[in-house]
């Protein structure tokens, strides 16, 4: 089944310690829209400028990506400017330009408002509730927000909760939206501020999925080397609403496996620089990866406590 993805479509300029790129195409929905391909159709929804260039375009479309609503506008697309510290997990944003962005309101056409799985990115919540309104009867509604927006528009944000099924938020998120420092309590009160479920990203520690009967708890792929933690909360919520997606439902065990493929896919995605992972993955590269990483967190209990 497809998934109708609504968010920014940018240029970044990334700084980390290992180097600099510059002009990328990214932005959330960049990243979701190809991490999300991989499972099955996607349809994106966005605003982009007059510098946005026609091999970006292609990019999309090449990889099966449906564009009829990537609506093009008169002025700059989005742009953001990002500088990792040594520890990756503290960022400064240096600049960040939302162009034509900035007053866009997105128009799903026909059939998307009959779609089944959307996904919200980390635009505002005003934006969210727009495109929510215009969905018909969807099954799974998942949305990602960023400080930003907790800070800024937190009723707006509350009032959103009840009408989704998936938040996706990392560690400093949770807390600041719960006032809750513990992860634990951070998690389950999301769950009661209406949400379905709360997926709780923690960066080099893993994942953390709240559910209104029970707790997983999902560790990161451990790696030698991270690149660009750019858009890997993206990719990861690509593999969550793409496996569930593929399934056509959620219980508990689709969604431990969603979980497990979307902290593959964001694996690949912060070992080289912007978009680049995604260009080159494969599904068998996922496959591999996704076994690679049940075998890894298999403990064989009972095998052990037999002998």
């Amino acid at each position: 089944m497809s998934i109708v993805a609504v968010g920014a479509v940018a240029y970044d300029t990334i700084e980390t310690p290992h180097g600099t790129v510059t002009g990328a195409l990214g932005g959330s929905l960049s990243y979701f829209a190809l991490g999300a391909r991989f499972f099955g159709p996607v349809s994106i929804v966005a605003a982009v400028g007059e510098d946005f260039r026609e091999e970006d375009r292609r990019l999309f479309l090449e990889r099966g990506i449906d564009t009829r609503a990537l609506v093009l506008r008169p002025g700059k697309t989005f742009h953001w400017h990002g500088r990792y510290h040594e520890d990756m997990n503290i960022r400064d944003s240096l600049v960040t330009q939302l162009g034509v962005f900035g007053d866009f309101m997105p128009e799903l056409l026909p059939d998307q408002r009959r779609a089944d799985f959307v996904f919200l990115a980390n635009i505002s919540p005003q934006l969210q509730e727009h495109v929510l309104s215009q969905v018909l009867s969807p099954r799974i509604v998942a949305a990602d927000t960023i400080k930003f927006w907790i800070e800024n528009d937190l009723p707006g944000f509350v009032r959103l909760m009840p009408r989704i099924h998936i938040l996706t938020v990392n560690d400093e998120e949770a807390r600041l939206l719960t006032g809750e420092h513990n992860l634990v309590k951070a998690g389950r009160a999301i769950l009661k501020m209406g949400a379905q479920i709360a997926l709780v990203k923690r960066g080099e520690y893993g994942v953390l999925q709240f559910s209104p009967d029970s707790m997983f708890a999902v560790p990161a792929w451990p790696l030698e080397e991270v690149l660009d933690p750019t858009g890997a909360g993206d990719a990861f919520a690509a593999g969550v609403m793409g496996w569930l997606a593929r399934s056509g439902r959620m219980n508990e065990s689709i969604l431990r496996t969603a979980v497990i493929y979307g902290s593959v896919l964001g694996s690949f995605v912060v070992e080289k620089f912007s978009i680049q992972p995604l260009l080159t993955l494969t599904w068998e590269d996922i496959e591999r990866r996704y076994r690679a990483f049940i075998e890894l967190t298999d403990s064989h209990y009972s095998r052990w406590m037999s002998q």
